[in-house]
This record gives structure tokens, sequence and C-alpha cells, in this order.
């Protein structure tokens, strides 16, 4: 945001940590997607059984396309698997579904933090759309528009709230996750070595994603005080 702006520098250590974490979720997903568990459990199987044992029976399972683009959808109470992990016996596979699993078990118990992403998305979603537009054009005309930064801050400030407490919901998606699957025995003790390779790696790129959104919101505070 803004050539010439110094604060542009308060943004590299995020963006080395990005593709840090880009390149260990890639390399951690072919590594691990390669190797077969021993359970031989498809991602779906086990998501199915997961379910079932959680008393969560009432989740559909579906396929999607692309790669890693799993998701769990509590409006329509839908788990999503894209091909490579709904079809496959790998550990990532299993380390994956058992992690979208996590997110349907945390909407089935009425996890609270989840509770309030949900509430907090419409206006993250909102804020992470207007806010930069809103905040550039009162950057650049001027004091008088300062009411515009303001709003531009104010909305980023909502879509860096949902970062934030977007990281407890992951964490402990992925703690379940590794629960289940050991004490399922889906994994065996070396496999489950893997799968925490494979969801520590993509815990870190949420990590990088609320320390991008943090230093944004920053820069934005630092260049409206410029306007004082």
């Amino acid at each position: 945001m803004f050539l010439g702006d110094p604060t542009f520098l308060l943004l590299i250590p995020t963006f080395i940590l990005a593709l840090y974490a880009q390149a260990k979720v890639k390399g951690a997903y072919a590594k691990y997607g390669r190797i077969a568990s021993a359970s031989r459990l498809t991602g779906a199987q086990a998501a199915y059984q997961l379910l079932q044992t959680a008393g969560a029976g009432d989740v559909a399972i579906e396929k999607v396309a692309g790669d890693l683009t799993d998701h769990y959808d509590p409006r329509k109470k839908v788990l999503r698997l894209s091909q490579g992990v709904h079809d496959s016996p790998s550990i990532a596979a299993l380390g994956i579904a058992a992690h979208e699993t996590g997110h349907a078990i945390q909407h089935h118990q009425h996890y609270q933090p989840m509770h309030l992403r949900s509430l907090i998305y419409p206006v993250a979603s909102i804020g992470s759309t207007l806010a930069f537009p809103l905040f550039f054009i009162g950057f650049i005309t001027g004091s008088g528009s300062r009411p515009l930064m303001d709003l531009g801050i104010l909305l980023f400030t909502g879509a860096v709230a949902f970062s934030v407490v977007t990281l407890p919901v992951e964490f402990n998606a992925s703690r379940r996750a590794l629960a289940l699957l050991e004490e399922r025995s889906f994994l065996t003790p070396d496999e489950m070595v893997g799968a925490r390779k494979v969801l520590g790696a993509a815990a870190l790129t949420y990590v990088a994603s609320t320390a991008m959104a943090a230093v944004q919101l920053l820069r934005m505070f630092l260049l409206r005080s410029s306007r004082d």
C-alpha cells in the first residue's frame, strides 16, 4: 500500500514468514501425501468414522476440486474435502481430514471461539474489501478526509479481529484432530509424526496471515498520524 512509503518496510518480515509457511505446507503435504497410512483409510472414511463417534453424523461429506481446498461449512453443515484428501489413504490426507472434522465437532459442541468467529465474519468480510480503498482515498485527498481514513481503520480492525480469533479455532481443531487420530489408532505412532508436521505447517500459515494483518493495521495508524 502506497509506493514510496517507508512503513512498507514493516511488512518485509511478515512477507518472509508467509513465504516460509507456504513452503512448509507444500513440502509437508508433498512428502506425507505420498506415504500411505497402515490403516489404509481414506480421508473421507476417516472423517465419516470420526463424525459418527462424536455424534455429528448429520454432517455431510463432499468432494471438491482443487488442492488443499478442504474446509468445513458451518452454515450448511458440510465437510468438503479436496480430491487428494477425500480419496487418499495418505498420512497427510488423514491429518487434513481429521483437522476439518475437528471444525465440524467444534460446531457440534458449540465451541465458543468458533461461534465468535462466525459473528465477526460479516464485518471482517466487508472490512477486508472496503478498508483499503476508503483509507487510500482519505490519504491522498488530504487532511479534510481524515474521517475516511478513520473509517478504513475501523473496518480493517474488524478484519484483524477475525484473523486473531481464527488462531485458537485452528489450533484447537488441530489438537482435536491429532487426539482423535491417535485415540482411534488411525495412524501409528510413527505416522503421527508426519501428521503433526502437516498440521503444524498449516497452523503457521494462519500465524503468518494474522501477523500480516496486524502489521497492515499498524501501518494504517502510522500513515493516519502522518496526516495530523
